[in-house]
C-alpha cells in the first residue's frame, strides 16, 4: 500500500494500530476524517482527550467510571451478595440492558487465551477473590462468552471458587429468539436442551 505525506501517513499508521482495523481501513478512515469539516475533527479529537482525562477503571468492580466507585458499586439498592463476572465493561452493559439483574459485577478485562498469552495473572481475578469475603458474596454467576476462551474462563474460576463454598453459576447459552432449530450447530442446541426449565 502506498505511502502519504507525513501528517497523512501518520494518522493512517494510528488508526491501524486499533482493533480490528486494517491497513485499507485505516486508510478509509483518514480519510474520512480529513474531509470532515475542521470543527467536526476538532471536536472528535476533543472528546477522545477528554474521555482519556475523565473515565478510569472503578477501584472495585473494573468497570469504567469517572470516580473511583462506578455507578453500579456506589449504588447502594443493588444486591451486594451477588458479583456478575464478565469480560468488558460492553458485557457488563448487555447484561444491564435486560434489566433482569440487579446486583454487581466484576470485569475481568479480558478472558483467558494462551494463543494471544493471556493468562489468569493478566486478568482481575485476584480482585475479584479478594472481594468474595469483605462484600459478603454467596454466588458469582459467571457470563463470560460461549467460545473457546470464555469457557475456559469460566473453567478455571469455577475450579477456584467453588471450594471457597461460594454458588458459583454459569448463564445458560442456547438458541436466539427468532432461530430455527435446523440451523443452530450441536453445542448450542446442547447447551439450550442443558439449560431448559420449566415453563
Amino acid at each position: 500500500m502506498a505511502t502519504y505525506a507525513g501528517p497523512v501517513q501518520d494518522l493512517i499508521d494510528e488508526l491501524g494500530r486499533m482493533p480490528g482495523v486494517g491497513p485499507k481501513s485505516a486508510q478509509r478512515i483518514a480519510f474520512h476524517l480529513l474531509k470532515l469539516p475542521k470543527e467536526d475533527a476538532v471536536r472528535l479529537a476533543r472528546v477522545i482527550v477528554e474521555a482519556k482525562e475523565k473515565v478510569a477503571w472503578c477501584e472495585r468492580c473494573f468497570n469504567l467510571s469517572e470516580g473511583p466507585l462506578c455507578g453500579i458499586c456506589a449504588d447502594d439498592r443493588r444486591d451486594a451478595h451477588t458479583i456478575c463476572v464478565v469480560e468488558e465493561p460492553k458485557d457488563l452493559v448487555a447484561v444491564e440492558k435486560t434489566g433482569e439483574y440487579r446486583g454487581k459485577y466484576h470485569v475481568l478485562q479480558g478472558a483467558i487465551s494462551p494463543i494471544e498469552g493471556i493468562g489468569p495473572d493478566q486478568l482481575r481475578v485476584k480482585e475479584l477473590l479478594t472481594r468474595l469475603d469483605p462484600e459478603g458474596v454467596t454466588e458469582v454467576i459467571l457470563c463470560t462468552n460461549p467460545n473457546i476462551e470464555g469457557e475456559a474462563t469460566a473453567m478455571y474460576l469455577g475450579r477456584l471458587l467453588t471450594p471457597l463454598g461460594i454458588k458459583t453459576t454459569r448463564i445458560a447459552s442456547g438458541l436466539p429468539v427468532g432461530g430455527d432449530l435446523e440451523y443452530a450447530d450441536e453445542l448450542t442446541l446442547g447447551r439450550a436442551l442443558e439449560g431448559r426449565r420449566d415453563i
